[in-house]
């Protein structure tokens, strides 16, 4: 026998056992805890929606899954961190939009979004909410944009971070309505809608989840969202279309990834248990209670809405003129 017919034989018997080593795997799969890296602080939308999502996932495998916050610059680190990990299922990402914002809003970022990363499920998608202290005395967003003319200068507007949606819903409120607002940043949305509650920020852009429970104890005022309708969580808050500013909507959302190389029998359980568990209908209910939309995409239909969506958001940035270390 040829060296040449040898080696295909051999190449061809590698390849086999590689398939069916990863097809064991995905059968067997997860045989010990899944850690799931939130790159944000506790309390924000990423991480309320992980903590409900892992405690499921637990209770159907088997096996813990365990949220692990790991934030810093905008999402990079924990992002970082998980494209480097082993590419076995073991490690995986739940983020939000800063996934395809960040290497558009940064010089560099610590990973590639579409060479680093499997998609496994756009899972929910959220309002963001534009929220004040009740100590400004103002009922609409007509009114706040009012007040704050009459006051330039002495009002910023807190968000999760630089270069979150939140962020960048609130520039571009600020641009096409030329208020005079500083923007200043907070590690997460739990941590900046605390800013808006203690009144050290008195105006808001964050995630509706973080805001929702406060508001319905009348600590928190919701002026409008920027979803295109009315969160089932508050419903007697307009859009900020029907406040009378239609153009400036946009969305939040929470979506799975794992580290390139990842069997795609293991993306495809994953994907369809994450699907599974957000239609339970216990789940479904808890969800929409905290502002949160079912979506559940398939990893193939999350990638198509990842490459039409850095459009969008690099329009926004480049609009914005930022740009960031």
């Amino acid at each position: 026998m040829s060296v040449s017919r040898r080696r295909f034989i051999t190449g061809s018997a590698g390849t086999l056992f590689l398939a069916t080593a990863r097809s064991a795997m995905a059968e067997d799969y997860p045989a010990r805890p899944v850690r799931v890296i939130v790159p944000f602080a506790p309390g924000g939308p990423v991480d309320v929606f992980g903590r409900i999502l892992a405690d499921n996932l637990s209770a159907h495998f088997g096996q813990q899954f365990y949220v692990e916050n790991r934030g810093g610059a905008g999402g990079n680190i924990g992002t970082g961190r998980v494209a480097k990990a082993a590419p076995d299922g073991y490690t995986l990402l739940l983020t939000a939009n800063n996934h395809i914002i960040n290497p558009i809003l940064y010089e560099t970022v610590p990973y590639d979004a579409v060479k680093d990363f499997e998609p496994v499920s756009l899972a929910v998608s959220f309002p963001i909410a534009l929220s004040i202290n009740p100590s400004i005395s103002v009922r609409s967003v007509a009114e706040l944009v009012a007040f704050l003319r009459a006051n330039p200068a002495k009002y910023s507007f807190a968000s999760p971070g630089v270069g979150t949606p939140s962020h960048l819903l609130g520039e571009r409120f600020r641009q096409k309505l030329a208020l005079d607002l500083v923007h200043v940043p907070y590690n997460g949305s739990g941590p900046a809608t605390e800013a808006v509650l203690a009144g050290d920020t008195p105006i808001g852009f964050a995630g509706l989840t973080a805001a929702a429970p406060l508001v319905k104890a009348n600590r928190l005022r919701v002026l409008a969202t920027f979803s295109k309708a009315r969160s089932y969580a508050l419903p007697d808050a307009p859009t900020i279309a029907e406040a009378g500013y239609p153009g400036l909507e946009g969305e939040g959302w929470d979506g799975i990834f794992a580290p390139a190389g990842t069997p795609g029998n293991v993306i495809s359980r994953l994907s369809e248990e994450v699907r599974r568990v957000i239609a339970l209908p216990e789940v479904a209910e808890r969800l929409a209670a905290l502002g949160f939309s079912a979506v559940g995409a398939s990893p193939s239909e999350f990638a198509k809405h990842l490459v039409e969506e850095t459009a969008t958001w690099r329009e926004v940035i480049e609009a914005a003129g930022l740009k960031l270390q």
